[in-house]
């Protein structure tokens, strides 16, 4: 049977949930440190008999504040709440982060929404955490009012490998630096991107390799090239298809967007507005510009035999 998990946009949660381990954060990618923290609580869960929740934001705070930053996440909402159903969490509030949100008080998020909506046992938060107008609170804020409010701050160690913190901004950097090992090793699974299958200007269909685009939206953008990838449909995660994909410009054909294009191999079918997931396998190449077609498609041809090694 499986696990259903109770998703609230607001903090009126059902009673059921209230007196809960509680943990608070973006947890962007759901990295080996959040598992980490959520293996943590589960310790926790079963041993008081309690139900885990999250509070997460949606944008995340630093694109709400940054309005710049357009391209950010590592995972989409619908792969989080997949990722907490895996770890046991038994409810999820995705607060809509507005203006109005972000002028509450530090001291009010803790007295009206933590202990009057929410009520929670105890509450896992990073040492970092910054909440409340102007990110006033912080982790001895909520540690100063524990006793008053009737909650237990837990505050575990981040964790590290070879000397480094793994978060989600390192995951990131590493993204940006093609570097898709690293970041598959540090998420415990392919990093993906899902979408829709866009109709685009056809231009691979005309050389002989098609492909189907998928827009960014608001994912990180990762190194500009050529990867190795694992296609799979929506509702089908048992079965994938092997291809190519490249993030780019495809500058031979001067576009001005950035875009994912992705060919499966030994696929025909009319995809064209399907939902599809693209993992990353491995990185092959730096995004390039070619003097003409033919020289484009002899490098096309000889990524493909690349990919289909791996």
């Amino acid at each position: 049977m499986v696990k259903k998990i109770q998703t609230y946009t607001n903090f009126n949660i059902l009673n059921k949930h209230k007196n809960s381990i509680l943990l608070i954060g973006n947890f962007d990618g759901l990295h080996i440190g959040h598992q980490k923290l959520f293996k943590f609580a589960n310790r926790y869960k079963k041993k008081k008999r309690l139900k885990i929740g999250v509070i997460t934001f949606d944008p995340i705070p630093k694109m709400f504040f940054n309005k710049n930053i357009k391209n950010y996440r590592i995972s989409n909402f619908e792969e989080k709440v997949k990722l907490c159903k895996s770890f046991n969490v038994d409810f999820i509030i995705n607060k809509q982060f507005d203006f109005k949100f972000s002028k509450i008080k530090h001291f009010q998020f803790i007295k009206n929404i933590l202990f009057k909506k929410i009520k929670p046992k105890y509450i896992f938060v990073s040492n970092n955490f910054k909440f409340g107008n102007n990110r006033e609170g912080d982790v001895k804020s909520l540690v100063k009012n524990s006793k008053d409010f009737k909650y237990t701050i837990i505050k575990p160690k981040p964790l590290k490998v070879n000397s480094k913190i793994i978060s989600s901004t390192y995951l990131r950097r590493l993204l940006e630096k093609g570097k898709i090992n690293l970041v598959n090793k540090y998420l415990k699974r392919n990093w993906s991107i899902s979408g829709k299958v866009q109709q685009g200007r056809r231009v691979g269909r005309k050389i002989g390799f098609p492909t189907c685009n998928i827009n960014l939206k608001d994912y990180i953008i990762p190194k500009l090239g050529v990867y190795a990838v694992r296609v799979f449909f929506k509702n089908n995660n048992n079965r994938f298809f092997k291809g190519i994909a490249n993030v780019g410009f495809r500058p031979t054909f001067k576009q001005k967007k950035i875009i994912l294009e992705v060919n499966i191999f030994n696929f025909s079918k009319n995809i064209y507005n399907k939902e599809i997931k693209v993992e990353f396998i491995k990185f092959l190449r730096g995004e390039k510009r070619f003097k003409n077609i033919d020289q484009l498609k002899k490098q096309i041809d000889k990524d493909i035999l690349n990919c289909k090694k791996i």
